[in-house]
């Protein structure tokens, strides 16, 4: 899974990917750094508890440091090229010296619809080109097909309407679907403060409904994560810092994206891994490893709340919360699968 920071010049978004990946930010990085994170999970440690493994596996996301944006918008599209591939986009806007949080945050909405009409406009062209040239019939249809699909996307983002995903017919989905369109990625906003203050409501006023918002002063996190955890507590307590914030701000990205985690135990291993929400047995199956779905059988499902709730796999099974499923079954957070295939 992939997570996209993108901020304006001098936001903080590299002192926020500093601080969340522990990697300091690459000066010569142009086209965007890329650090893979382990995501923190406390119910890895409750499974070791039980399980007492040899080996502990978290599950992990790649974080990507794009390059800052001007508040011009030029050259933007071109820096955002790099985060189109991302799951999920996490806005980093500077909160902080009398800087307007609300604008910069609707600037950058403006930001992603242009490099989306740019995108579509240079497809636009193309097939035009293409329906110029003598063509067999069923691929000049197909083409003019998706001439009028792509002309009513841009239409709406001319409008300053970008469509959602639920908000797209099929054609228009067929013929966007390559473009992996920044306006119908999930994100979440990151205020950047210099102390920790709660979002007041003129910072957030018109941002489209259900994106997570977080405000967090990202130096001095930053400053404060590089003390030992003695001084960290007492600093953190000092500036009233929220404990565990890091670690909140990676899991709530999963959960922003649309992901799930699920895990697998076994007294060699205790591991935790990311599915799509929606996602099905098979599909779990798939993740774990290739083989597993080939000779996909039937997934064993327990979750990690009964095992810790009655201490162990013995307890679940004697009370018959241990449940076989189908490939088709859809994975929930929490799940604990055991896949049955044959090799």
């Amino acid at each position: 899974m992939k997570v996209g920071l993108v901020g304006y010049q001098g936001s903080g978004k590299s002192t926020l990917f500093h601080w969340l990946s522990g990697c300091p930010p690459d000066p010569s990085a142009h086209l965007g750094q890329v650090v893979s994170v382990p995501i923190p999970e406390p119910r890895l440690e409750q499974l070791r508890e039980l399980y007492q493994p040899k080996k502990v596996t978290p599950a992990s996301l790649e974080l990507v440091d794009t390059p800052g944006l001007s508040r011009s918008h030029q050259g933007n599209a071109a820096k955002l090229a790099v985060i189109r591939e991302a799951d999920c986009l996490v806005l980093v806007v500077a909160a902080f010296d009398g800087c307007d949080p609300a604008l910069d945050w609707r600037s950058f909405e403006e930001d992603l619809l242009l490099a989306d009409m740019e995108v579509v406009t240079g497809r636009i062209s193309r097939v035009e080109a293409s329906l110029k040239k003598p063509l067999p019939r069923q691929e000049h249809d197909s083409l003019q097909h998706e001439l009028r699909a792509l002309q009513e996307v841009l239409a709406a983002m001319e409008s300053g309407r970008p469509l959602r995903h639920s908000e797209m017919s099929e054609d228009q989905l067929r013929a966007t679907r390559a473009f992996r369109l920044l306006t119908e990625k999930p994100r979440m906003v990151f205020f950047n403060t210099r102390e920790t203050v709660e979002v007041p409501p003129a910072w957030i006023d018109g941002l489209p409904p259900g994106i997570p918002v977080v405000a967090a002063p990202a130096a001095l996190e930053l400053e404060l994560s590089q003390l030992s955890p003695e001084d960290r507590a007492e600093m953190a307590a000092a500036y009233a810092l929220e404990p565990d914030l890091r670690d909140k701000i990676l899991r709530q990205m999963i959960d922003a994206a649309g992901w799930l985690t699920f895990f697998t135990v076994s007294p060699k291993e205790v591991r935790a891994w990311l599915l799509r929400k929606g996602g099905t047995a098979i599909e779990a199956a798939d993740t774990i490893h290739s083989d597993m779905a080939r000779g996909f059988i039937r997934a064993e499902v327990m979750t990690v709340r009964d095992l810790v709730r009655l201490g162990g796999e013995r307890e679940v099974r004697a009370q018959h919360l241990l449940r076989h499923e189908p490939k088709d079954y859809v994975v929930q957070d929490d799940d604990v699968i055991y896949i049955r295939f044959s090799s």
